[in-house]
């Protein structure tokens, strides 16, 4: 990133990444829940079989909603592995740190 002379570079962080996501995912989150009601609740209204009523295949009136469902479903498995992820490195980042601290012999 560029910045101007005396302007502090903002970086991404797994911290105000992280916020974001967790934003993103809220919102997601949101979204599926009520998506998920509806869809149950057109299931039960019509007392198909869940394995014929949440097949899009077979369900070509629901079929829009329950791909929408298995999108935000995987966007917030990816959001979970990524945030882990960025854990994992803060994690091995702060040992590393504090290792090397206490590695440095004091005066």
């Amino acid at each position: 990133m560029f910045a101007k002379q005396g302007s502090p570079v903002r970086r991404s962080t797994p911290a105000n990444l992280s916020s974001a996501g967790a934003a993103r995912d809220g919102a997601g989150q949101a979204e599926l829940e009520s998506l998920k009601a509806q869809l149950e609740a057109a299931r039960q209204a019509t007392g198909e079989a869940i394995g014929v009523f949440y097949d899009p295949r077979q369900n070509a009136e629901h079929a829009a909603d329950l791909q929408r469902s298995a999108s935000l479903r995987e966007e917030m498995a990816s959001l979970m592995q990524r945030a882990e992820a960025w854990g994992r490195a803060a994690s091995g980042a702060d040992e590393h740190d504090r290792s090397a601290a206490e590695a440095e012999p004091e005066e």
